[in-house]
């Protein structure tokens, strides 16, 4: 996704905040069985937005077991049919699209003007997979006269999906489409950070699926790791930090569950000599995803630029960061976004202080606005620091924050040998003006997404996924909706006719 205009989508004057704060499985509203709940906050402004429930283990056995009467029903349901079910779904969500993206404006801190194309990507792949059901095929075995063998394919049972903060909404409904499709029952975890949309999400599709079969759960670390852990739960799949999903593969283990992990990454920019100055430095600063405080994964932090056009794109990268200023996110004219919360704010800055210190050259950015309409906000504006090395933190760790590093390449083996050595390797974006150092340089990489001469852009049907730690498994494509189905051989062996 890239900061262009977003769609004509009408927004209300003022957000729509969920009637329910509670747990939802089972078709209905419940209390939390430790009766806590915590406070959500307007990351702009620092203004509560009121009490949500916190889920604990005890709930999730509560919630799983609803799942399953859930998906013993909605399993039977023919594929068709569950198809129509998620084109209604994917209706309502395009006809609250302004809704539910001033909900996530409010709740996340990213511009209205963005989570309005998210609430169109999720009723987007809502579509794509009820168009996929029929797609979820066996095999034949060639056996000879005297049997038959071929294969089915089953849902798998209870999904957990947990979910971060960024793309609250599209993530809720998008994520929901291929293990429903597949005929599975889904117990969501929203980002504790910014539940609401997930629970506005309940209040509006809730009734149109059996029981059980699309649940959500807020709290902490400990609902995630519950359901990860669960005995009940079929599969988990998770869109977070690595740590997290470290966490999540040790409790499945136990249960010898699959995973699908969409970690962090700290992706590469690489811009060869040939290439445009103009369209690299609007490259770099547009694969930052400045608009959501370059809070996300697929996020290009790292550009390494040849020395033949590297002072050319910097003096263009002055001019093209104008583009992002920060702004109150429900605000539609607002380019970039806050941080999602004090903690992360504070882990920018230490990245940013900790730069200056191993010596990178601030080019711009570095702190907070002097707009005093933010001060009670958590914004960063955005940062690019240059005379980077690939020794330096800010090379080397995942920020998930307004922070760019600028590295300056001569040698390629040397830059590509540099562009691998993190443990990443989910997304790279590739600028060359030359056929074959476009595709040498595509393999050369280490990653499971590349773009060349492009960025940030996903697209239905093509596979979505990283290598290394930045992830398990692909999504957005046939091979999602397949992951959530396990493969059943039969072998009939035919009677001979009698006399035979």
């Amino acid at each position: 996704m890239t900061p262009h205009q977003a769609p004509s989508v009408s927004l209300p004057p003022s957000p729509v905040l969920p009637g329910h704060r509670d747990l939802y499985y089972g078709g209905a509203w419940r209390k939390p069985k430790a009766g806590r709940y915590g406070e959500t906050f307007d990351p702009a402004t620092a203004r509560s937005l009121g009490p949500v429930a916190e889920g604990d283990a005890e709930d999730v056995n509560a919630a799983v077991a609803a799942a399953a009467a859930g998906f013993r029903e909605w399993r039977r349901a023919p594929p068709l049919e569950r198809a129509a079910t998620l084109r209604r779904i994917a209706a309502i969500v395009r006809d609250h699209a302004g809704e539910l993206a001033m909900l996530d404006a409010l709740d996340c801190g990213n511009p209205v003007r963005e989570m309005t194309r998210d609430a169109l990507v999720a009723a987007a792949q809502l579509d794509f997979f009820a168009g996929l059901v029929t797609e979820m095929k066996g095999a034949s075995v060639p056996m000879g006269p005297d049997a038959v063998d071929f294969s089915v394919r089953q849902p798998l049972g209870v999904i957990a999906r947990i979910l971060p903060f960024n793309h609250p909404l599209m993530f809720c409904a998008g994520k929901a489409a291929a293990p429903l499709a597949a005929g599975n029952s889904v117990i969501i975890k929203p980002p504790e950070q910014a539940p609401l949309s997930a629970l506005r999400l309940a209040e509006l599709i809730g009734d149109l699926l059996p029981a059980g079969v699309f649940n959500v759960l807020p709290g902490g670390r400990a609902v995630g790791a519950a359901l990860a852990g669960h005995p009940g739960v079929a599969k988990v799949a998770l869109i977070g930090s690595v740590p997290t999903g470290r966490a999540v593969m040790r409790a499945a283990a136990d249960t010898i569950k699959p995973v699908t992990l969409e970690l962090g990454g700290k992706n590469a920019l690489i811009a060869y000599p040939d290439a445009d100055p103009d369209e690299v430095a609007r490259a770099v600063i547009g694969g930052m995803n400045f608009t959501w405080c370059g809070q996300s994964c697929g996020s290009t932090s790292r550009a390494f630029l040849h020395a033949d056009i590297h002072d050319r794109v910097i003096d263009r990268i002055r001019s093209e960061i104008g583009r992002f200023k920060p702004g109150i996110p429900t605000d539609p004219a607002t380019t970039m976004g806050a941080i999602i919360s004090r903690a992360q704010f504070d882990r920018v800055m230490d990245h940013i202080e900790t730069a200056k210190h191993e010596g990178a050259r601030l080019l711009t950015g570095g702190g907070p606005p002097a707009d005093p309409a933010l001060a009670g906000g958590l914004f960063i504006e955005p940062t690019v620091f240059v005379d980077v090395t690939s020794a330096m933190r800010i090379a080397r760790e995942e920020i998930f924050g307004p922070v760019l590093a600028v590295l300056v390449w001569r040698d390629e083996d040397k830059m590509l040998a540099e562009v691998n050595a993190v443990p990443y390797g989910l997304t790279c974006s590739v600028w060359t003006n030359d056929l074959s150092t476009a595709h040498r340089t595509a393999l050369a990489v280490d990653v499971g997404y590349v773009w060349i001469n492009d960025l940030s852009q996903h697209f239905l049907g093509a596979p979505f996924g990283g290598v290394k730690q930045s992830g398990i498994g692909r999504e957005e494509c046939l091979e999602e909706l397949l992951s959530f189905t396990q493969e059943k051989n039969i072998h009939i062996k035919l009677r001979q006719p009698a006399g035979a």
